[in-house]
Formats: C-alpha cells, structure tokens, sequence
C-alpha cells in the first residue's frame, strides 16, 4: 500500500487514545493533554480500563466500548497489547492509528502488528515515535512539548528529538508546518507514502526530511522525484560516517560507502541534501518562502562596505554570480545615494545609510532586471535602528506587484536582531539570517532546489543504451554460477564488457606459468603480464603485475617469480593462472576507474573517477544510479577533479569524451540486465584523444540467479510491440524515452486545435517544452507514456498516469491530425488497458471535454461509462473497470 486510507490522518474526524489517561506524568495523560489542548474541535476518546477524568474527553474502557468507528487511534499501551488493538480497531473499521509505543522493533513483534492491521487495509503510523502534529486540524497527537504553529512546511523525521529541537527553532523563527509527523521504526507508513501525501497537500510548500535509514527505496525514490518536480524536498542522512561495506572485493566496492551512495539517490530524485542540523534549519527557513528562483544571479545591498565584500566572496562556494548593475541602476540611484556609494555591486550605500537610503537602494535594485536574487545586509549603526530599516525595506517589497516579486534575503547582524525584527519578516515571508555565510548559504539551497528540479525535467542530449549481446554475456555468467564460482575471470569480465561495445585489449589465459610461452605467440611485445586469483583483489600489491615484458622466455620467467612469490606471502590463495596480454602505448593517456558496486538500500551503484595504483588514495569519483541516459553519465564525469584534466591541458589533447560517457551508458546497461552481478570493476579504463580502452577488469556475481534490485524502473522495453489497426494501419508501438522530445513536438504540432484543446483541457495553441519534457522525463514506475509511429513518423501519444496507490490510473490520447479515423487511437487504447492489467491497476479513467464527442464515442466503444456525479457544464469523467 501507499497512500490508501492515509487521509484519516492528516484530517481526522475523531480520535481515540488508547491508554489515555489523567495520571500526572504518564504518556497517556501527555499526549490526551496535548490532543485537548491544542484545540481540536472533534470527538476525543481516552480508552483505559482506569477511569480518566476530563470534561472535554469521553471515557471508555475499552476498544469494544467505542460508541463509533474513530478515524484515527494513538496507541501508548504496553508493546504486547499492541497487536490485540490494532486488531480490535480494524475490525471496527478504523483506517489509521499512530502507535507510540516502543517494544515492537523485533520481526516477531513487527510481524504480529502488521498481521493484525492487514485484513483490515489498516494504515500503521510507528511503532516507536513521538507522535504527529497537524496544525490546520488544530491536532497535536504526539507528547512533543510543544504544538506546531499553522505554516506551508511538512516535516517527517525518525527522530523524535530532532522535532522537538525543530519546534523550538521554528517557534524563535515564526515559522509554521503543515504537518509534522514522527515516522518511528516505519513498520508500515514510511517516508515514500507521506511524501505522497505531502506532495498533492495544498498546505504544503516545502517537504523535510530526517532520514537514518530507508525502508522501501524504490517507493522512496518514486515518491521523492515525483514530489521534486512541484515542490521542493530538503534532507539530512544521519550517519556520514559509516564505512563502506568490508566484503568487497573491487575498487569500486571499497570506494562506495553508504552515505555516499544516499547523496548520490538524493540528488536523482531531486532532493536537496543538507549536512548539519543548523543547515537543515536554515534551509527549511529559505525553501518554505521560495520554493526556487529564476536565475542565480545575487545583488547584494549594504550599508557596510566589508560585509559586502564577504557575501560576495562566500558567493563562489555555492555556485551563485554577483549581478553586474545596468547602467539605469545606476542612474537612478545616484541622487539618492551619497557620493562615495559604491556604484556597483554590491550596492553599498556607506555606513550613515537612513531607513530611508535601504529603501531607495531596495527598490532599484528589484527593478533591475539583471538580479534573480536580493539580499539585503544590515550592519546595526547609530543612524538607524534594525526595526526601522526592516520596516522600510518591507514596505518597498509590498509595492511589488504579486507576480513579479523576487525572492529578497534578509540578513540583520548584531544585537539589532531583535524579535520584532524576526517577526516582522516572517510575516512578510521573508526569510532572515543572522550572519553572511548563512544567508549566502541560504541563496545555495534556492539553488539547489532550482537545479534539482530543472534536472529532473531535463530532456538529455540523447540517450545511450547499448543493446549488446545478451546471450554471451549471460551464458558467462550462468556458467561460472554452474562452476559455483562467484569471481569472474579479467578474460570473462572482458568479454562481457565487449559484448556491450566497450572496447578492450586482447588477453590470453595461461593455466601454468610454462604455458605463458605459447599464449604470448602470434602477438607482438612488449606484453604485460597478470595473476588471476579469485583470491587476490589488488595484483599489483602482492607482485602479480608485471609490465614490459619484451620476450615470451621474460615472460615465462617471470610467472614462475609470480607464482612463488603469490604462494610464500598468499598460501591460500587459488592461482587460475596468468593473463597475457601486449602493452599499449599509454603516453598522454588518462587512467580511470569504472565500475558496478552493490548498497544494501539502493541496489547497484555506477562509479566514476580517476584510476590506477592510487585509487583509493585519491578517492576522486562519482555515484549515480543505474539506468543512466547520456545527460547523467556526463554529469557523473563532471563531477570528479580527473574530469578537468579530460577536457585537455597544455599538450596534452582532450579525451574523447563519448567514449568515457559511452563506457558508463555500457555498465548502466549492464546493471539494468544482469541483476546477478554485486561488482563489477574496470581499473584502469585508459582514455584518449582517439577512445577508451578496458586493460584490467573484474566481476563478482551472486552465486545463483536473482530478482532486479533497481530502484529506478528503467524504460521497459518489454512493452514495445508491432501493432495493425482495424484499417489495416501498420504501428510500432514502444514507451516513451527521454531522447523523445522532438519527436513528440513534431507530433503536438500537428494535432487539430481543438484536439490540441481537448489534450489539455486548456486553450494553448503549442504544447511548449516544459509539457513536452514532462512528458519525457517521466517515473516509468508510476506513469507510462506509449508512443506508436507509423513507419518514422509518429501518429499518437497515449500518456497513463497512475495514483500512488497503483489502483486507478489516468488516461490521456492524442493523435497526428492526418492519422485519425484509421483505428489508430482505438488500437492505443487496447495496447494501454494490456499494459495497466499487467500492472495491477483496477480502473482506468479518462476526463473528456464535453466538445470531443469522438473520444467520448470511441470510449463508449470502448466499455468506458460515465462516472456518476463527475459531470460538469464542460467535462466529464469516464471510467474503465481492467477486464470491463
């Protein structure tokens, strides 16, 4: 389940304690006190055998005593009761229940509460929280010490300390939530389905988040980059510090640690991530006044010369640009400044600056249209009070008109900070710091999340995703798992990767070091000479690299030195044999690592970064998540420092790029078709002016065929089909992919206006990039997109959109103007309703313009019935049983 039966407990009718109580100190009397005194105007009801005295509760004494069915139960009894509950709630028909009690973290206990609520579709909220608070319901179910003021931020923690410690920060800040919930030990409800919820909540304008651990990824993911793309989503990952994982037996393996790899999902899903609470704060303060910007150019306006200089100066760590002033800035400013302002940016308008200076500075500079982003520093003087400037700075903002306001930054150093200062720019909503560095900080996070977003509805420059040949490539690794081997060989590692297009060098397999000889003849040395031992992960630490070898006599000698040496200092170690392979000429070339690694959360992992002896050492790379189009793969390599030294440097020519980018589509690919490999290393990838090649790698498989672990549903090919209509029309019908959006504005320029109109329920006459894109970039795991072309043109578009809970889903169509009444958009429809049956969805939906009486007409054709009471003067809703 995801969101179904959530909304009893954002917006509860009544509620029910159990082990409310009136017992001075207990939990139960906590959180009935806070319940009551919070004002919730519903049905309260203490359940406790013991009588609780309180006018504004009803007591009973027991779950079968409740006069009705509640909406929501809070459960603080003992752990072992809990179950017993949960089961007595849900056979009463109660959907929601936040169980604060602790005790039920073991499987058996988790098992026995989530048994109980099952049967009954009932949601469980917990074990093992603080509670939630909902401000607009006037609900404070939670023993917090505090209740939340009403504001446009949701915040979802598994720390209970953590929203207590928010509280009080928000309360010094005048800054309100929507709601805030306690996730605890998510037995049920986790951090996937309430970004759900938070996402489609008007009350909602920025979504927070205290993760220590995710419990459901791939629905974390889902959630989170559909939440992304409409409001922003802030994060803190407890737990920096923890080390990558002591079985791996690559490079990558050892390079990729857990928090690493949460950052790098993160930033996929377009969450903005934050290191430190006071951060998290600050950032929270920021994106629930501004959900993004439209450029990150910052004017800065001062009245101290030296704090403009430092804002400026704390600009280059967040990635943000100093306006340059348009001359008419300037212009008008000058009689309203003194002579010696600054006339540039920062606007510093000298230390004696009135009420009445800020204001004039203020207001010039909203009006030039070479600023994104204001932020207005106050350094308390004798010529003014922090009161008065706020004031006068707060009247120019309210001269804006609404849809031209840009986001201004506050920054009020000193005692002059007072509290009538904060809370007159929190009325204003207008986000205010303390020091430069946070308020520069806080300009990063608007960054961030305009970066985020822009990213996730980014088209790429086109997709890469080698097709391969599968076949070799699985009977490699079917047959070392039938050899009950977990270690793929460098020659098999190889071979692998060149059946994805990844260039390699030739190697031979020697089994005994005098079979060295005759595998170097028919080659050309110098060669290269390599142990193979399952054993043995870095050969050249041990001796088992040895390089330059110019004979194939050199070349024997020196695997017998191998072999005894490997056996005095690696006794135990397993000797396959020696790889053979002729040395390249390397001068000018850049050794990287590329590899497959596995986290227990995220599944498989790509790597990115320079390579080599040192890699470790260096620790220069980057993560991201398969699959990977060409976009992600480049932004993975511009990540790491080696990428400067890629672009070229003094004689030294640039790499080939598309190479380096097509290495990482290969493994992404990889990854996607073989869940069976754990790691899976190329060090060194030598790179070039001239392409890229593979010199050593190696794989570590699970030693039996296993499920996809992917996070990211990649573009499910499955679903690609040849398809006739009833007019004998040949289609190729395939989902959508993000290199589509040419295509796709080919295909909306030629759809009728009023077809045009009746798409989107709108009266645009171009479908524009940004609807385009969306339509492209989308989360495969909650939305498909067909598109079926009649040889290479394409005719029709049918976009699926399913609810979070995966029961309905919603059906758009549109069809090229010169392709309609062939049975093109009927044989869509067919194709999608096969597609939502195999997915579980129950019903299919459709909202029609009162006007497109051929959708209708084809709908009715197609079992679609008008939904009751969905009818309005201009559309109405039409509805599809799966199987109807």
């Amino acid at each position: 389940m995801t969101i179904r039966n959530l909304g009893p407990l954002f917006q509860p009718r009544s509620v029910a304690v159990i082990g409310g109580s009136s017992r001075p100190g207990s939990l139960g009397e906590r959180i009935l006190s806070n319940i009551l005194d919070g004002g919730y105007g519903d049905t309260v009801y203490a359940v406790n055998p013991n009588r609780v005295d309180r006018d504004d509760a009803r007591w009973v004494r027991s779950v079968d005593a409740l006069p009705e069915t509640v909406d929501l139960a809070v459960i603080v009894t003992p752990a072992a009761t809990v179950p017993g509950i949960v089961a007595e709630l849900g056979a009463q028909g109660t959907k929601a229940a936040v169980v604060v009690s602790a005790g039920l973290a073991d499987a058996e206990s988790r098992a026995a509460l989530l048994d109980a609520a099952r049967p009954h579709l009932m949601r469980i909220v917990g074990p093992n929280c603080l509670g939630v608070l909902l401000p607009y319901a006037k609900l404070n179910a939670s023993f917090a010490p505090r209740f939340a003021a009403p504001g446009r931020l949701g915040f979802l923690s598994q720390s209970g300390a953590l929203i207590t410690a928010m509280l009080d920060w928000a309360a010094d800040r005048h800054i309100g939530f929507s709601s805030v919930v306690s996730v605890g030990d998510m037995a049920d409800v986790d951090f996937g389905d309430l970004i759900d919820m938070l996402a489609a909540d008007p009350h909602t304008d920025a979504i927070l988040l205290y993760v220590e651990g995710i419990t459901n990824p791939a629905k974390f993911m889902s959630a989170a980059r559909a939440a992304s793309r409409i409001k922003p989503v802030i994060a803190i990952k407890a737990g920096r510090t923890q080390a990558a994982g002591a079985a791996a037996r690559s490079h990558t393996g050892a390079l990729v640690g857990s928090y690493d790899v949460h950052a790098a999902a993160f930033e996929r899903a377009g969450i903005v991530l934050v290191d430190s609470l006071t951060e998290l704060f600050d950032a929270a303060q920021m994106l629930c006044c501004y959900p993004t910007a439209k450029g990150g150019r910052l004017g800065i306006v001062t009245n101290g010369g030296g704090a403009g200089v430092l804002a400026a100066d704390a600009l280059t760590t967040i990635g943000g640009a100093l306006a340059v002033l348009a001359p008419d800035t300037v212009v008008a400013l000058d009689p309203a400044m003194p002579d010696q302002w600054s006339r540039a940016n920062p606007i510093d308008i000298i230390g004696d600056a009135s009420a009445a200076r800020f204001a004039d500075a203020t207001r010039a500079a909203l009006a030039d249209p070479g600023i994104d982003v204001l932020l207005v520093i106050h350094c308390p003087t004798a010529a003014a009070t922090g009161a008065d400037v706020a004031q006068a700075v707060l009247s120019v903002l309210a001269e804006a008109p609404k849809g031209r306001k840009k986001p201004v930054i506050a920054c009020w150093m000193g005692p002059a900070n007072s509290a009538s200062v904060r809370f007159a720019f929190a009325a204003a909503g207008v986000p205010l710091f303390d020091t430069i560095d946070d308020a520069v900080s806080g300009f990063g996070y608007l960054l961030q999340a305009g970066v985020a977003r822009s990213a996730l509805l980014q088209a790429p420059a086109r997709v890469m995703r080698p097709e391969g040949d599968r076949a070799c490539a699985r009977a490699l690794i079917v047959g070392a798992q039938a050899e009950a081997r977990t270690m793929l060989t460098a020659t098999e590692t190889k071979t692998l990767l060149a059946a994805y297009g990844v260039p390699t060098i030739a190697s031979r397999l020697a089994r005994t070091p005098e079979a060295v000889a005759a595998a170097c003849a028919g080659t050309t040395g110098p060669w290269a000479l390599k142990l193979v031992s399952p054993d043995i992960s870095h050969k050249s630490e041990v001796g088992g690299v040895v390089l330059g070898l110019a004979t194939a006599t050199a070349a024997t000698a020196a695997a017998i030195q191998m072999a005894a040496s490997v056996a005095r200092s690696n006794p135990h170690a397993k000797i396959i044999g020696f790889e053979i392979e002729p040395m390249l000429d390397l001068r000018g070339a850049q050794e990287l690592l590329v590899g497959i690694a596995e986290d227990p959360t995220f599944g498989p992992v790509l790597a990115f970064g320079a390579g080599g002896k040192a890699v470790e050492l260096l620790r220069d790379r980057a993560l991201g998540l398969p699959p990977l189009d060409d976009r992600l793969a480049r932004d993975m390599i511009a990540r790491t420092r080696i990428a400067r030294l890629l672009a070229g440097y003094r004689d030294v020519p640039a790499v080939d790029i598309d190479a380096v980018a097509g290495t990482l589509d290969a493994l992404s690919a990889i990854a996607v078709d073989f869940p069976d490999i754990i790691e899976l290393d190329i060090n060194p990838l030598v790179a070039t002016a001239n392409g890229v090649v593979a010199l050593d790698a190696r794989a570590r498989i699970a030693p039996a065929p296993r499920a996809s672990r992917l996070v990211i549903r990649p573009v499910p090919v499955e679903w690609s089909a040849d398809l006739v209509t009833r007019s004998g029309l040949k289609l190729h019908v395939r989902p959508v992919r993000p290199d589509d959006e040419a295509r796709l504005t080919t295909l909306f320029d030629n759809v009728a206006p009023d077809d045009l109109r009746f798409r989107f329920l709108t009266g645009i006459r171009h479908a524009g990039h940004d609807r385009i894109v969306a339509m492209t970039q989308i989360d495969y795991a909650r939305t498909m997109h067909f598109l079926a072309f009649a040889g290479d043109v394409l005719v029709a578009s049918a976009m699926l959109a399913s609810e979070p809970d995966r029961v309905r889903g919603e059906l758009a169509i549109a069809t090229h103007a010169g392709y309609k009444n062939r049975g093109v958009s009927w044989t869509l429809v067919e194709h999608v309703m096969a597609y939502a049956a195999a997915e579980g969805l129950h019903v299919i939906e459709s909202v029609e313009s009162r006007e497109n009486q051929a959708a209708l007409a084809l709908e009715r054709e197609a079992a679609f019935a008008i939904v009751p009471g969905s009818e309005s003067a201009s559309e109405v809703t039409v509805r599809r049983s799966i199987g109807g």
